[in-house]
């Protein structure tokens, strides 16, 4: 049913609109030939008459002493029509006015005719097509050919006029000429219609199918075929209108997408916060529960011990809630950076300046090597968020006695800044998952205890910046993390 109404409202209307514009160039055809025709054989027949008229003046003179020699006027003029039945002779005045004629059934309605056409055909010798006064119908023209008549001293004494196609004529030629014509274009648009309606209908036929092509992709798209794309395969409009379709698909899966995503981070954020979250309070309500036990028979060495482990326990948790939240924020792309051009080796230089202390607490030596130049463009904080997590994992890793240095060199506008510290180093097979959430080196040979999020974040955070991040490590000696960026 939508099929068939696509054809009604589409295809047929435009092949109507075919066919009646095919049958009005038709009509205009006829007539345009019809009218051409004429003309032409107007046209011809004055150019093949032109001298009539002059040689009728060599027959006779048509004024004798100044007046119409009408008896002999008469004679030579029933004499031509005798011969050609469609000329009618009519005898002027110099002003215009009819002085004698000649016609078949005596109806001559006009008295006096223009002389300019006349003029005009006398001024070339009859080889411009001119048309005058039909003396028989008022207000209509018609093919003639002229001559004047002088006396013997040149003086203008009047003209002679002749209609080369009478009235009857004309009807009669007019009507032959019509029917004939009318054949020839009726037989002629007959063809050309067929052909032009059988062509037209195929390239509408063409036409249509692309764009039904269109809307069976469109109706895909609506019952949830998100993948449904228009193929591309000319240029044009319908390629325009392909191509917008595409690109919003495109878009529109793209944010169903990011949906699913911000969805599937919500789950997982809340099935982490649940797992992660369980540990450190089964802690703290362990040992609130031994203490409201066992109460006054609790030493205060106990009490205190107990405390401190459930100071430390909240603590953990405050640690593990804030990164949490920090890491789904970033991975839902929930963060609008602000960025600004900075000095990085200022930044560099503050962080490590924080980190002095806890280093000198280790004997860890914490030293910079910087670069003259070190303007970047990026959230300021979030940079300083991502130096910080890379010393606090430096100096978790790095032994008493070890070495830790802060480095920064310019290379091709794009800078580089790397975190190297001594120690155990990475395992090779470990090395791809470093950056995986929770992800902790073994705490039996490294004695460390964390969230797992930190170096997650940091990832993060150089991703959304478009910068890279790499980690070296040689198992047994040092570990290097470096971050480039582009110079600004």
């Amino acid at each position: 049913m939508k099929k068939s109404s696509f054809r009604k409202s589409l295809l047929w209307r435009l092949s109507g609109a075919l066919l009646l514009l095919l049958i009005f160039l038709g009509i205009a055809y006829v007539s345009i030939t019809t009218y051409s025709a004429r003309k032409y054989y107007q046209e011809t027949t004055q150019k093949l008459n032109a001298h009539v008229a002059e040689h009728m003046l060599l027959e006779v003179n048509p004024f004798v002493n100044g007046e119409v020699n009408a008896e002999a006027v008469g004679k030579i003029m029933h004499s031509m029509m005798a011969v050609n039945p469609s000329l009618e002779v009519y005898l002027l005045d110099p002003q215009g006015n009819i002085l004698k004629y000649v016609v078949l059934d005596k109806k001559v309605r006009l008295k006096n005719l223009k002389l300019e056409p006349v003029k005009q055909f006398l001024a070339d010798s009859g080889k411009t097509f001119v048309l005058g006064d039909d003396p028989r119908n008022p207000g209509e023209e018609t093919i003639f050919s002229a001559t004047e008549v002088r006396n013997e001293n040149g003086q203008l004494q009047g003209y002679v006029y002749m209609v080369l196609a009478s009235e009857e004529y004309e009807n009669i030629a007019g009507a032959l000429s019509t029917s004939y014509f009318m054949k020839l274009g009726a037989q002629t648009f007959a063809i050309t219609l067929v052909a032009a309606f059988a062509l037209g209908i195929f390239l509408i036929a063409l036409l249509t199918r692309n764009l039904r092509s269109v809307i069976t992709t469109v109706k895909r798209f609506e019952e949830g075929d998100y993948y449904a794309r228009i193929p591309v395969k000319n240029s044009g409009e319908l390629a325009d209108l392909s191509h917008t379709f595409n690109h919003m698909a495109d878009t529109i899966l793209k944010n169903i997408e990011d949906l699913k995503e911000v969805d599937e981070l919500r789950r997982e954020l809340i099935a982490n916060v649940s797992h992660d979250l369980r540990s450190p309070m089964s802690v703290i309500q362990g040992y609130i529960e031994t203490m409201m036990i066992k109460g006054d028979n609790l030493s205060d060495e106990d009490r205190r011990k107990y405390l401190e482990i459930i100071f430390k326990s909240s603590e953990k948790l405050n640690l593990l809630v804030a990164d949490l939240f920090e890491l789904s924020k970033l991975e839902a792309r929930q963060v609008q950076l602000q960025k600004e051009r900075f000095n990085m080796n200022e930044l560099l230089q503050d962080t490590a300046k924080q980190f002095q202390l806890k280093a000198k607490e280790k004997n860890i030596k914490l030293h910079t090597e910087l670069s003259h130049e070190s303007l970047i463009k990026a959230d300021i904080g979030m940079m300083q968020r991502v130096i910080q997590n890379l010393m606090d994992n430096a100096l978790k890793y790095t032994p008493e006695d070890g070495e830790i240095t802060v480095k920064s060199v310019l290379i091709n506008e794009r800078l580089e800044v790397s975190i190297t510290n001594s120690g155990k180093g990475i395992p090779e097979d470990q090395l791809p998952h470093i950056f995986d959430r929770y992800f902790m080196l073994d705490k039996d040979k490294h004695g460390i205890d964390g969230t797992g999020l930190g170096l997650a974040i940091v990832k993060k955070i150089v991703d959304i910046h478009d910068a890279d991040i790499s980690v070296n490590s040689i198992e047994n000696g040092s570990t290097s993390f470096t971050v480039v960026m582009p110079a600004a």
